[in-house]
């Protein structure tokens, strides 16, 4: 982008954040004072709206017990349908398709435990080797529960570069004995973008069932589920769209499902108005509601009302176009900057094909890590080598990407990491 024009200055950051669309709303975020914050792909921070949001339903409990179930700003009975409704427009998706409910992983046994009909020959779940932990655990857990054993049914697509999968190698892999496929949407590592609607349609065309974990693009790309006709998808809410920890997950099942009957099944999964009917026999809800479990965690919900708002002032194509110019002003800066100490980028050059971080890789990723986080820099770390950065949209500026780049050069040029232990923090 900018070394076609020759050296990237100070100045030129300095240029962009003051043209910068964007810059309203970074005083809507809790910035810490002299604090660079690039792990918004990890945790987003705190939003004013956020505040005020949690204290709303804090008031809502307060002043009106246990009438805020259906009175009040934002009565609680119908809260993950309303925020539902206003995340549907981030995934491609009408707001019948979408509830924000339950957790990631939680969710990821919901929808397996529903889809996944092994029977004849067809028994087999395609997933790939560099998803992330949880995806696996949930997924050899469905197998187990169907009777089956994992190493036998669970493919993994390997990688040819330990960085990123190739959809050729995926299509190959769906067999006449793949029953189910769950993949990401983009690798957590890597930052990689697959290519959805490909896939999607690929394994249609083989009458294979293909669902998404969209963790790790939610609220940085957007996408387009309903019209690719993916058959459903989870995601996080506390990533790029700063729910907060813990923040309750997304759920998506695509509308020709509607009427199934979810494999864990709820009071939650009842059609509305006959949930207080108290019968033993489940009305289920024709939306993707019916894949609520329990009693939605509403002050929990709070956090992502703000958020949401946001998303719906700023419009997710305008977040992707920024969030894609921050990172790849970031890898010009790098490849400018840090060229001959190591450092190298190990997420996809291609605009379609990555996500909304800069996957950085070092030999000594961990103990820089630490340095940076020593000049009140805050990366992610992620084994064996990666140092993730996510400049986001609505709260980085162009400054404080050069800023670190500069520091990274001075930690590595000045061997600052050589003051820490190569151990990883608990918490990466």
């Amino acid at each position: 982008m900018y070394q076609e024009s020759g050296v990237i200055t100070k100045n030129h950051a300095l240029q962009e954040d003051r043209e910068n669309d964007f810059r309203q709303y970074r005083e809507e975020f809790y910035l810490q004072p002299g604090v660079i914050y690039l792990d918004g792909n990890s945790l987003g921070l705190m939003s004013k709206r956020a505040e005020t949001n949690v204290a709303e339903l804090m008031d809502s409990w307060r002043e009106l017990g246990i009438e805020g179930w259906t009175k009040g700003k934002y009565p609680w009975f119908f809260l993950s349908e309303k925020l539902g409704a206003m995340c549907a427009p981030l995934v491609g998706a009408s707001s019948e398709e979408v509830i924000v409910s339950g957790s990631t992983t939680t969710n990821i046994h919901q929808v397996i435990s529903t889809f996944y009909k092994p029977e004849k020959k067809r028994t087999k779940i395609l997933a790939d080797e560099l998803t992330f932990p949880s995806d696996i655990y949930a997924l050899q857990s469905q197998i187990r529960l169907k009777g089956y054993d994992p190493e036998e049914q669970l493919i993994q697509v390997k990688s040819k570069d330990g960085r990123m999968i190739e959809e050729d190698d995926i299509i190959k892999a769906m067999t006449e004995e793949v029953a189910l496929i769950f993949l990401p949407t983009v690798l957590y590592r890597s930052g990689q973008l697959l290519d959805i609607e490909r896939l999607t349609a690929e394994a249609h065309a083989r009458g294979i069932c293909i669902g998404f974990d969209a963790c790790h693009s939610i609220g940085a790309v957007p996408h387009y589920f309903t019209d690719w006709e993916v058959d459903f998808g989870v995601w996080c809410n506390y990533k790029y769209l700063n729910g907060g920890p813990g923040s309750v997950a997304g759920l998506y099942v695509n509308k020709k499902h509607f009427g199934t009957l979810p494999g864990l099944i709820g009071w939650y999964s009842s059609k509305k108005d006959k949930q207080f009917d108290m019968e033993h026999t489940l009305s289920v809800e024709e939306s993707a509601g019916a894949f609520q479990i329990g009693t939605p965690h509403v002050l929990s919900l709070a956090p992502i009302i703000g958020s949401l708002e946001m998303f719906a002032e700023a419009g997710i194509e305008n977040v992707r176009r920024k969030s894609l110019h921050l990172t790849q002003f970031m890898a010009d800066l790098i490849e400018q900057e840090l060229t001959g100490l190591g450092f190298s980028i190990g997420n996809p050059k291609e605009d379609e094909r990555r996500g909304g971080h800069i996957c950085l890789e070092h030999d000594e990723a961990v103990r820089i890590c630490k340095s940076l986080v020593e000049n009140r820099i805050i990366p992610d770390f992620r084994p064996p080598n990666i140092i993730r950065l996510a400049p986001i949209a609505f709260y980085t500026s162009y400054e404080e990407i050069w800023d670190t780049v500069q520091i990274l050069k001075r930690i590595v040029v000045e061997k600052e990491y050589e003051a820490h232990s190569k151990e990883r923090n608990v918490v990466a």
